[in-house]
C-alpha cells in the first residue's frame, strides 16, 4: 500500500481539521485570477500527456487549455465541483466526446507519442487500449460469461473456447469476482448486486487487455461496503495499468490515488501529489474546496 493511502479522514469535518492543522504554507489569493495551473504537471514516467486540450460544446467552452501527465502505473484523481470539466476532461483521452455532436477537441493528447486525435488513429482499438469505466453499473443484457467474453470475441483475442475460458477466468480473477460467480456464469450479469456488476464492468474492461484505465465516480451508486472492495481493487490495478478517476469523495481521493488534479470552472487550477493537494495547497481555490466553503 502506498503512504498516501495511510491518509484515510473519515468525514469532512475530519478533513477540515487535517487541512487547517497542517498547512504550513498559505495558498495563493490570486483575488479571482485563476491564472496558469499551480503545482508541477509533469509525472515520472508518463503514459500520458496533454498540452493545450480545449473542449467546445457549441458556443460553451468547456475545458480550457489543460495541460497535463498521467503517470505509468499511478491512479490520479480528478476533483472539483459538479460542472467543472472533469468528466469531460477524462472522456477525451479515449475519444469518448466524438460521440456528442456538439463537441469540439482541440489540442494534444498523447498516449506513449502517439497523438489520439490523428485523423489516422482507430478509435475502436483506441477503446480497447483506454477502458472506462462509468458511474452506474452498465452490464450488457447477457449472462455473466458472455459479458467478459464479447469483447475479446470482437477483438479477435481468442481464436479457441479454451482461450475464450482463461480470459474469463483471468478477467473476473483481476476484478476479484471469480470466487464470487464462478459457479453461475450462465446467469444473467444484471442479476448481480450493484458492487458485483460493476467489478463485473471492471472486468470486462480488463478482458480487451487496456493499458490504462478511466474511471468516472465508479462508486457513487454503491454501498460502503461495495465501495471498500472497489477501492482495494483499484489499488491492486494500479500494479499494472494507469487509472485517471473522476470522483466527488474527497476521502476517496486520498484512500487510491498518488496525485490529485482540481478543475474549477473548466480550468485545471492546482495538481500535485495528493498528500500535498490535501494537507498543503498551492492555491485558494483548492483550499476553499477542500475545506467545504463551496463545491
Amino acid at each position: 500500500m502506498n503512504t498516501v493511502t495511510q491518509l484515510k479522514p473519515k468525514s469532512v469535518s475530519r478533513m477540515k481539521t487535517l487541512i487547517s492543522k497542517n498547512i504550513s504554507v498559505k495558498p495563493l489569493n490570486l483575488q479571482g485570477e485563476m491564472g496558469a495551473t499551480v503545482g508541477s504537471i509533469h509525472a515520472d514516467n508518463p503514459r500520458i500527456t496533454c498540452r493545450n486540450v480545449n473542449v467546445f460544446y457549441g458556443e460553451n467552452h468547456a475545458i480550457q487549455d489543460i495541460n497535463l501527465d498521467i503517470g505509468t502505473n499511478e491512479v490520479i484523481s480528478l476533483i472539483g465541483p459538479s460542472g467543472c470539466g472533469k468528466s469531460t476532461f477524462l472522456r477525451c483521452l479515449n475519444r469518448m466526446n466524438d460521440t456528442v455532436e456538439s463537441c469540439r477537441v482541440n489540442g494534444e493528447i498523447k498516449i506513449d507519442d502517439v497523438d489520439v486525435y490523428s485523423k489516422h488513429m482507430d478509435v475502436v482499438p483506441l477503446r480497447a487500449q483506454v477502458g472506462m469505466v462509468f458511474q452506474k453499473p452498465n452490464p450488457f443484457p447477457k449472462s455473466i460469461y458472455d459479458n467478459i467474453a464479447y469483447g475479446p470475441k470482437i477483438h479477435g483475442l481468442a481464436s479457441t473456447k479454451a482461450e475464450l475460458d482463461q480470459i474469463v477466468e483471468s478477467s473476473l480473477r483481476k476484478a476479484g469476482l471469480w470466487d464470487e460467480v464462478k459457479d453461475r456464469l450462465d446467469q444473467p450479469g444484471t442479476g448481480l448486486s450493484g458492487g458485483q456488476q460493476q467489478r463485473l464492468c471492471i472486468a470486462r474492461t480488463l478482458s480487451v487487455e487496456p493499458e490504462v484505465i478511466l474511471m468516472d465516480e465508479p462508486c457513487s451508486a454503491l454501498d460502503p461496503i461495495a465501495t471498500a472492495k472497489i477501492e482495494q481493487l483499484i489499488d491492486e490495478l494500479r500494479q499494472r495499468y494507469t487509472i485517471a478517476i473522476v470522483t466527488h469523495s474527497m476521502q476517496q481521493a486520498a484512500r487510491v490515488s498518488q496525485r490529485t488534479a482540481y478543475f474549477h470552472l473548466g480550468k485545471l487550477i492546482e495538481v500535485g501529489k495528493t498528500s500535498d493537494v490535501f494537507t498543503n495547497p498551492l492555491h485558494e481555490l483548492t483550499q476553499d474546496y477542500i475545506t467545504g466553503r463551496f463545491g
